[in-house]
């Protein structure tokens, strides 16, 4: 049943390409929303300039248009909780942080970075977790407070955590988590520019953008209990949690882009489909209740629900992916697969050929459009080879019988008058039928003089047609001068 009231967001920084982990998420936050027919927002979050990327939000934008998750919400299109780019709405942070310590869940520190230093040395000395803010001023008097804001030291405000008892969340896929409050440092909200950091913009966007899901990496599952006591100390109300795991690349080491690891725009550059990679990023991590692994996105919506989210890592299968992307391309109309193969054409054949009989024969055998170029390299040229590629126990073959089989063929394709595919295929098989040979016997030797090769996108007969009848005799006469 409809459920408008859900509102889930993807809210990405600007810090380059689309990791496949980061559109998992993407994937994950707009298929929930869509299941309950709610809302699906896209907020970006470009408060670290230090690692911001120009051009990146543009591929965020061009990401998400090309996979189909479209935002209900976002910087390009508007919506009631906007500005939907953090840095535009960096004057309402402080607010909320002097409104928390007006509650009591937040104080002015005016700790200086020499003091934090002699802390951590200290601390290092001592055994203890090192870096942990040791509370100095969290019990300052107000008049304390306001003597030294009054003569304008530097200060961050930091959250108050509580020191006793544990603090505790239920996640949809991870089920009850729980810390010792006494582990939590009493992290900083707001930085000595009067900035906030990263973990307090997020929460207060959510709240304010009315966020009822929030779906992101399992890396976050320690910072929730922070993020939940500030939800509760300004009394609003916690959102659902669905923590999805890390994607690896091998039992131990997670994907990453600094790794070498592909990301959605490699992957696109080397001839996957976008709907292949969507599909094949869904099953990372989230199984389907029956056997079909093939979906379409509004499939997806119909059958998306968080319980299928494993708590195990998720390991990148690249035979996997590719096996679900040579699925979509055996399934795709001939017009479209001709539309997206040209250009890969393009790059490996110059010479005019026969293009809606190379892609006929291309389709079934194409896995990733980025390996057309080199299954065509023949086209304008035959690169040398020896005599030894036309030997096949199979098609029982060898240098002698493919002479003899190219010496029969040669006056039959001279004497042909249509040439076509078909009118090839007939005149050469009833050569065979005359010879009281089988068909692979003689067309055989035909596919390796007119390639080089021994695999091609199509047999003998075939390649005859796209090449043209001039070509193809060209080549049958050198290969029978070399052999």
């Amino acid at each position: 049943m409809p459920n408008e009231s859900v509102r889930t967001r993807f809210a990405p920084s600007p810090t380059g390409y689309m990791h496949v982990g980061n559109l998992r998420t993407a994937l994950y936050a707009y298929l929930k929303a869509k299941s309950k027919g709610g809302s699906f927002l896209l907020r970006i979050e470009d408060t670290d300039q230090e690692r911001y990327v120009e051009g990146a939000v543009d591929i965020i934008y061009d990401t998400l248009r090309q996979t189909g998750l479209v935002w209900d919400e976002g910087p390009d299109i508007g919506g009631p909780v906007g500005p939907y780019i953090q840095s535009q709405r960096m004057g309402m942070f402080k607010k909320y942080a002097e409104e928390l310590v007006e509650k009591g869940g937040a104080y002015y520190c005016f700790c200086t970075p020499e003091r934090l230093e002699a802390m951590r040395a200290e601390q290092k000395a001592a055994g203890a977790v090192v870096g942990h803010y040791d509370g100095c001023c969290r019990d300052l008097s107000p008049s304390e407070v306001q003597k030294k804001l009054a003569e304008g030291l530097p200060y961050v405000i930091r959250q108050k955590m509580p020191r006793e008892g544990v603090t505790g969340f239920d996640d949809a896929v991870y089920g009850r988590i729980e810390v010792n409050n006494a582990e939590l440092e009493d992290q900083i909200l707001i930085k000595t520019d009067g900035m906030p950091t990263y973990n307090f913009a997020n929460v207060v966007d959510d709240h304010l953008m009315g966020i009822t899901h929030v779906i992101r990496g399992s890396e976050y599952l320690s910072s929730t209990p922070k993020y939940n006591l500030l939800y509760q100390a300004f009394g609003w109300e916690l959102p659902v949690y669905i923590h999805c795991p890390p994607v690896m690349k091998d039992a131990q080491n997670k994907l990453s882009k600094r790794n070498g690891d592909a990301s959605y725009q490699d992957l696109i550059a080397k001839g996957y489909l976008s709907e292949a990679v969507l599909n094949y990023i869904l099953l990372l991590g989230w199984s389907p209740k029956g056997e079909e692994e093939i979906f379409t996105l509004d499939e997806m919506v119909r059958l998306f629900d968080e319980s299928g989210i494993s708590k195990s890592p998720a390991i990148f299968d690249p035979a996997k992916l590719r096996a679900i992307n040579a699925e979509y391309i055996r399934r795709l109309p001939a017009e479209r697969f001709r539309a997206l193969a040209d250009p890969w054409i393009d790059r490996a054949v110059r010479r005019p050929i026969d293009r809606e009989l190379l892609c006929r024969n291309l389709q079934p055998r194409c896995e990733v459009l980025g390996e057309i170029p080199e299954q065509l390299d023949f086209f304008d040229a035959v690169l040398p080879y020896g005599p030894e590629l036309y030997a096949n126990k199979k098609q029982k073959t060898t240098p002698e019988t493919a002479k003899q089989a190219l010496e029969a063929l040669l006056p039959v394709l001279e004497g042909l008058n249509a040439w076509d595919r078909d009118a090839i295929f007939a005149a050469c098989a009833a050569k065979a039928e005359e010879l009281e040979v089988k068909n692979g016997w003689l067309l055989y030797p035909l596919g390796i003089a007119l390639s080089g090769k021994q695999r091609t996108p199509g047999g003998g007969t075939d390649l005859a047609a796209m090449l043209g009848r001039e070509e193809t005799l060209g080549r049958l006469r050198a290969a029978l001068a070399a052999l």
